[in-house]
């Protein structure tokens, strides 16, 4: 994996500086992540970002970063690395399919510069989702370079493939002690077809097929078994009733009792939505865009939830007793922004104590994804 690099462009980008020892706060406030569990109890941590979408802007900032010769997307995403970096596993959900030869083209169909997987490498991301409902937006060939890019940038992905027998695959990650399964789906892929006699390339949204591959990865080795899902009302702050139903199902569903899926991480809908605890585990209906261009909402103006998001980070502990569950200990967001004018990702409360005005931005956050409830439930406001 390339080496990861610190860089700091504005006061508003400063990155974060190791946490401070756990402290008792409320779910308004941020707090520091716990201190690792003894060697002998040793958990892992996972964190997951929401949609990376490369609008034509994003993708003209990334020519300008790197001198006007090539594409260098590593300054963007400098604000995520301190988070990332440290976690035992992470995972992005890579919106677009990667183009060739300078093809690059932004929104409605998107075909962005592979460079981009050697960001993603260089953050400290270990794996990412990558169905989508822009996963055809170059047929198969888009799919191909998208994967091998990931690839030779050392990034696992989960959600599309380039044969069936990768299709059939478990996508399994090593996140300390534990084997993770990563599993990904799209309620659509924006009305593109299937490629003929492949219909393996993008995995789409069913909750038989989620189930049933989940009990696969199970049986394959994993120990959590976490599921990306591109699905949500774009938009919506809250969850539709299709998010609702389908987490219900499928946290519901149960093998020796012993739950089949341990986590769902959700995006598309372009603004951050809520975390809840369903049937006892973790949903994260919607991530939001954590690196997008200017967004326009339903009405055809500019809406800058477009460019606000959080981070999801998770503290597992391992089973009390052989075969048991891996347990989330500690649950907490960390909201972040987009600042398109910098070009650059922010972290607020880190923004936010350097004396920058976004408290706003982060407490409009803070209450989406508490709206259902989480707070009850031990999630809190991480930093």
């Amino acid at each position: 994996m390339i080496a990861r690099r610190h860089q700091v462009a504005l006061a508003l980008t400063a990155l974060l500086a190791s946490a401070a020892a756990c402290q008792a706060r409320d779910p308004g406030a941020a707090e520091p992540p716990g201190r690792p569990a003894p060697p002998a109890a040793r958990g892992f941590t996972l964190v997951a970002t929401g949609d990376i979408l490369p609008h034509t802007g994003i993708i003209d900032r990334a020519r300008f970063d790197a001198g006007g010769t090539g594409y260098d997307f590593r300054p963007m995403f400098a604000g995520a690395e301190p988070v990332v970096a440290r976690a035992d596993l992470a995972l992005c959900h890579m919106g677009t399919v990667y183009g060739a030869n300078g093809a690059y083209t932004g929104y409605p169909s998107f075909t962005s510069p592979p460079e981009i997987a050697d960001a993603l490498a260089a953050t400290g991301y270990d794996g990412c989702a990558t169905a989508s409902d822009h996963s055809l937006d170059d047929g198969a060939a888009g799919v191909q370079r998208t994967l091998d890019a990931l690839d030779g940038a050392g990034v696992r992905h989960a959600g599309t493939a380039r044969t069936e027998a990768e299709g059939n695959s478990v996508t399994l990650l090593r996140a300390g002690p534990a084997k993770v399964a990563h599993l990904a789906y799209t309620y659509g892929t924006n009305g593109h077809p299937l490629p003929q006699g492949q219909p393996w390339t993008v995995n789409l949204l069913d909750g038989n097929r989620i189930v049933a591959d989940a009990k696969a990865a199970r049986k394959a080795g994993a120990d959590v078994v976490v599921v990306s899902v591109h699905w949500g009302t774009e938009w919506q702050d809250a969850p539709d009733d299709r998010q609702l139903t389908l987490a219900r199902t499928l946290t519901a569903s149960r093998t020796d009792g012993r739950p089949d899926i341990d986590l769902i991480l959700g995006t598309h809908a372009h603004v951050p939505q809520a975390y809840e605890k369903v049937n006892g585990t973790w949903v994260v209906f919607g991530l939001g865009d954590q690196i997008a261009g200017e967004m326009s909402g339903n009405q055809g103006v500019r809406d800058a939830r477009g460019n606000q998001s959080t981070v999801a980070r998770f503290t597992f502990a391992p089973p009390a007793r052989p075969g048991g569950r891996w347990e989330v200990r500690r649950a907490e967001f960390v909201p972040q922004m987009f600042d398109i004018d910098a070009g650059r990702l922010v972290d607020l409360d880190e923004a936010i104590a350097q004396g920058a005005g976004v408290a706003g931005v982060r407490d409009r956050i803070r209450q989406v994804v508490l709206s259902r409830g989480a707070a009850k439930n031990g999630l809190v406001m991480g930093r």
